[in-house]
């Protein structure tokens, strides 16, 4: 069967609101064809999306699955789309994702330079996507740290991070210059299998009121620094690594311009900044 993109744009209206009525005000549509789009849909994939009463609408195990896929292949039509538009008006268009706490506007600069007719947008990353936004369109490549799933990728390593243990200035480690590993046993750590946290906002702040601590490379440390929090590198902790990732099937002349411009200047600030251990071991 062919997708109608129209119909699953209805559904995730619904799947969103759980309310027939106010799915049919998003995407100005009336109620009653709303839901005659959906009972089509659901005839044409032959299998339920919605459980109906007269109080709510609930996703069916189908309907759920639907839903998680939904995102990404709107997210890719939609980006194909802009993409077709830009090559119409005949534009260069570069969206560079980067990592938390890394910085890709020296490349940038040095781009912009050499390719003046070139428009740079610039996609930062939340910590679940990684490397989602290069699989689905929204960036053409990226500044990332490991790990992350590189399969498809061609991966240029950059560098290398230490990692610092963030902890409120009350805890009892707070005075300590540096850490090891062991130090921490036993200590609740953010970002771990017992909580997850939605935004790095939301980890520092757990952090500060003292519901537990947590790893970060050096970089976030340094964006996010704030006087109730206390970073201390942590001796034997493996460093990360930095690296530009890009599509193996997609790399545009101006990605693959950027790329190299990228390499040598970001491994030339990795190299000049780069900190001893114990440098960042108090950081307030």
């Amino acid at each position: 069967m062919d997708l109608d993109l129209r119909k699953l744009r209805y559904f995730v209206a619904v799947a969103e609101h759980r309310h027939f009525g106010r799915a049919a005000q998003a995407p100005f549509i009336a109620q009653p064809v709303l839901s005659r789009q959906i009972r089509s849909f659901e005839q044409e994939l032959g299998c339920p999306l919605f459980t109906r009463t007269t109080r709510s609408v609930e996703l069916t195990p189908a309907g759920k699955q639907l839903y998680d896929e939904a995102s990404r292949i709107t997210t890719v039509v939609d980006v194909a789309l802009r993409r077709v538009q830009e090559a119409q008006r005949g534009e260069q268009r570069l969206v560079v994702a980067f990592s938390p706490g890394l910085h890709v506007s020296e490349a940038i600069r040095t781009f912009a330079a050499s390719h003046p007719k070139a428009v740079i947008d610039v996609f930062p990353l939340r910590w679940w996507e990684r490397d989602a936004p290069l699989r689905d369109g929204r960036a053409h490549l990226g500044y990332l740290r490991r790990p992350f799933d590189d399969s498809g990728l061609r991966t240029i390593p950059i560098g290398h991070e230490t990692k610092v243990a963030c902890l409120p200035v009350t805890h009892p480690l707070a005075g300590r210059r540096a850490l090891t590993s062991s130090d921490l046993d036993g200590e609740p750590i953010l970002g771990g299998r017992t909580r997850r946290t939605s935004s790095l906002e939301e980890k520092f702040e757990l952090i500060a009121s003292g519901q537990g601590i947590a790893l970060v490379p050096v970089s976030i440390a340094d964006s996010y620094s704030r006087p109730d929090l206390v970073y201390l590198t942590v001796t034997d902790a493996p460093p990360v690594e930095t690296c530009l990732a890009v599509p193996e099937s997609n790399c545009p002349g101006p990605a693959q311009d950027f790329l190299d411009i990228a390499t040598t200047t970001l491994r030339r600030h990795t190299s000049g900044s780069e900190e001893e251990p114990g440098a960042a071991s108090r950081s307030t």
